[in-house]
């Protein structure tokens, strides 16, 4: 570190006590602003306890995001800090401008759990402009030198559990294949979506290959799976019609679908039908979906405990105050386009009647769910 190599060149040629405090003084001073600023240009020195801290969030469309709002305001308010949560129900327009007053406001940090990570650039430049730090939270931020830390659970490996759940599921139901499949992505405009999907198909699509799975709609890439605005009345829409199209004497034996939102949708589809609920997976152990899982309906989940993320992020922040760089763990997998940006990754869960009693131990909602 440079701090090292000043120090070394103070104590060879040393002519003074006083000089050598000098340039100590002066090399521990510099080697701060590089350990605080690495990530973060408005890291550096840290920053006022009782500073507001900007929470940009998207619409309320799963239990995970309504959660994040209590969970962060509690969470900020009680390390210290003033927190401005918002959501963004009304689209990517009001989230950009909710940023923007943040900015405004002096928000020495703004947490980013994007709409749409590619539409965010200009906001995200005024506030490294202004001197805040940025934190994207869920979602990766997009296309932006201008974003600091990320903080998620490991989406790839969130889409992998998916997948081997939809096969172990189908195999417990039907010891031998082929079985007939369907796939369902998330919101293209949501950064996750893709890496969901990916993370599955890298499980799912060898087993495509060898005959394994057929998936009798022909829809299996990523742009024919996708659900525009994680809407659970697309999802349901779309299984309407790959129903009605492919299925009328064919049996479905499975549907990867990304979350619980979905999940529901598509089982509530298959009920119209009149057909046999398949083996469907899902994402975010909503209450409504847990309860799906204990009835024997819909296969799995995955637990990515939102107190947990919320946790870390407020870490984070808390790291960044004092002037201290926060707790990293992968430092090569998240490129956005434009840079990898450092990110703390959560070990996801997943979570099927079998577990679920077991990974819930230790909620308070969902686990009475699992008596």
């Amino acid at each position: 570190m440079r701090r090292f190599g000043i120090a070394g060149k103070a104590s060879s040629r040393t002519k003074t006590a006083a000089a050598v405090v000098a340039i100590a003084a002066l090399a521990l001073t510099g080697c701060g602003r590089s350990e605080s600023s690495a990530g973060a240009s408005g890291s550096a020195g840290g920053f006022a306890k009782d500073s507001l801290i900007g929470v940009a969030l998207p619409q309320k469309t799963s239990e995970n995001w309504v959660l994040a709002e209590q969970l962060f305001n509690d969470g900020l308010k009680n390390a210290g800090f003033k927190p401005d949560v918002q959501f963004a129900n009304s689209g990517v327009s009001e989230q950009q401008n909710e940023i923007s007053t943040m900015v405004t406001k002096g928000a020495k940090v703004i947490i980013v759990g994007a709409i749409d990570g590619k539409q965010l650039g200009t906001q995200l430049k005024q506030a490294k402009d202004a001197g805040a730090t940025v934190i994207a939270y869920d979602r990766l931020l997009e296309n932006t030198n201008d974003v600091d830390y990320y903080v998620a659970y490991d989406n790839f490996k969130v889409g992998q559990l998916q997948g081997q759940a939809l096969l172990d599921g189908m195999k417990a139901k039907k010891a031998n294949g082929p079985y007939n499949v369907e796939l369902f992505a998330g919101s293209p405009d949501d950064a996750n979506a893709k890496v969901f999907f990916d993370g599955a198909m890298s499980v799912l699509k060898p087993k495509i290959d060898d005959g394994t799975l057929h998936v009798l709609s022909g829809q299996k890439s990523f742009e024919q799976a996708v659900t525009q605005g994680w809407k659970a009345e697309n999802a349901q829409k779309r299984m309407d019609t790959i129903l009605a199209a492919n299925y009328t004497t064919a049996p479905l034996d499975g549907v990867l679908s990304p979350n619980d939102t979905l999940a529901r949708a598509i089982i509530t589809s298959v009920k119209s039908a009149g057909k046999p609920i398949p083996v469907v997976t899902g994402q975010d152990s909503e209450v409504e979906s847990v309860k799906s899982i204990m009835a024997g309906e819909q296969y799995s989940t995955i637990n990515k405990d939102t107190r947990n993320l919320v946790k870390q992020a407020i870490d984070m922040v808390s790291k960044l105050q004092a002037g201290q760089q926060p707790d990293i763990n992968d430092t090569k997998s998240y490129n956005n386009g434009v840079k990898t940006v450092p990110t703390y990754l959560l070990p996801p869960v997943i979570v099927t009647k079998a577990n679920a009693k077991e990974a819930y131990a230790n909620d308070p909602t969902l686990s009475k769910l699992t008596q």
